[in-house]
């Protein structure tokens, strides 16, 4: 069996450099059993349920270390009130999601949606923040924004703390805010990214980095990756989208999503603010493609967003509407075209890293 180590390995105590971000309980604590470092993507639970979800993933992880991510964005509402954020939504909108609506036949959907249970406001923020610094879990990654009294009191707690950044002018401002690790997250990353490509970007913020370890991420997907990013300058690798086919993630996988990805390439995904609000990277589909329509009215910001198609993105899933279904997804998609379990995921991509490196020597002058 292969072994990958890298400095930030016995920081951690992990066996391998590779983090992984996921929103599922199963798969986060797999990938910290199989050697990782697992990140539980919260954003979108409540206090109590962060709470409960971190105290299960340290009852199947022992005193392996993993880590929680939050979305801290500056701006959002000082208050979680859905009717406030209604109140100012256009009616262009209003009128192009009920066209939507009508158009592919969408019934209502049964309960509020992920984006629309609460408003990303700061008083959820607060008690977000409250329930993970009173955890036991060893990392806070943020995944937008990096408050530096956030950092400061996580910090106190005992707790590692890692931003995620897409340009190297946000470097100044992670390493003011006293981030321990940096994540580059490339263009080429599913969900919430940047404009620079990984090949890019990596270097440039290893460059600006100095001491402070850093991270590779996006387009992440084979150990050819891994050992490119490790001789960039990263101490080890984010991957994300790299787990969306894992066993473990199908439980709660709409089996049209599932498919969409097995069958989807690099070209297939595409960057829109339909969303959140924010750029936001996703297999292409019908509901990409209604956004980028000429009549199509321009994305609001977040939380408008949100809380504008929440509803309607909870129904598309709950009544199987086929052409709207889909994720987020990275350009490493295309290297995923199959279901397994995280574990194996996990020792291929270390057996090639390993493999990669080895080969590498090759290039070495003699």
């Amino acid at each position: 069996m292969s072994v990958l180590w890298s400095p930030i390995c016995d920081r951690f105590d992990i066996d391998s450099p590779i983090f992984g971000f996921a929103h599922d309980v199963e798969v986060v604590a797999a990938i910290t059993k199989a050697g990782g470092f697992g990140v539980y993507g919260a954003t979108r639970r409540f206090p109590e349920e962060i709470t409960q979800e971190l105290a299960q993933i340290r009852s199947l992880v022992g005193n392996r270390p993993f880590g929680v991510d939050l979305v801290l964005p500056p701006g959002m509402p000082e208050h979680n009130s859905r009717e406030a954020i209604e109140a100012k939504i256009p009616a262009k909108h209003r009128e192009f999601v009920a066209q939507l609506i009508d158009r592919f036949a969408v019934p209502r959907a049964s309960k509020p949606g992920m984006r629309t249970r609460f408003i990303r406001s700061k008083e959820i923020e607060q008690a977000q923040l409250q329930a993970i610094m009173d955890s036991d879990v060893e990392m806070l990654a943020c995944g937008i924004g990096a408050p530096p009294d956030v950092v400061a009191e996580a910090k106190d707690r005992g707790k590692t703390t890692l931003a995620l950044i897409g340009s190297p002018d946000h470097v100044p401002r992670v390493v003011a805010a006293g981030v321990e690790i940096i994540v580059a997250q490339g263009y080429d990353a599913g969900a919430h990214t940047g404009p620079i490509g990984t090949y890019s970007l990596v270097p440039q913020i290893v460059d600006a980095a100095g001491d402070i370890p850093v991270l590779a991420a996006g387009g992440v997907a084979t150990g050819r990756h891994i050992a490119a990013a490790l001789t960039m300058g990263a101490q080890g690798v984010w991957l994300g989208t790299a787990w969306l086919l894992s066993k473990e993630h199908q439980r709660d996988m709409h089996p049209v999503n599932r498919d969409k990805l097995i069958l989807a390439g690099s070209a297939d995904t595409v960057i829109t603010r339909s969303e959140s609000g924010k750029p936001f990277r996703q297999v292409r589909t019908g509901w990409s493609q209604a956004w980028e329509a000429e009549d199509a009215p321009t994305p609001l910001k977040m939380p408008y967003q949100d809380v504008l198609v929440g509803d309607l993105l909870e129904a598309i899933e709950e009544h199987s509407i086929k052409p709207l279904i889909h994720s987020g997804a990275g350009q490493s998609i295309a290297y995923f075209d199959d279901v397994k379990p995280v574990a194996q995921i996990m020792q291929e991509l270390i057996d090639e890293t390993v493999e990669a490196l080895h080969t590498q020597q090759q290039y070495l002058s003699r």
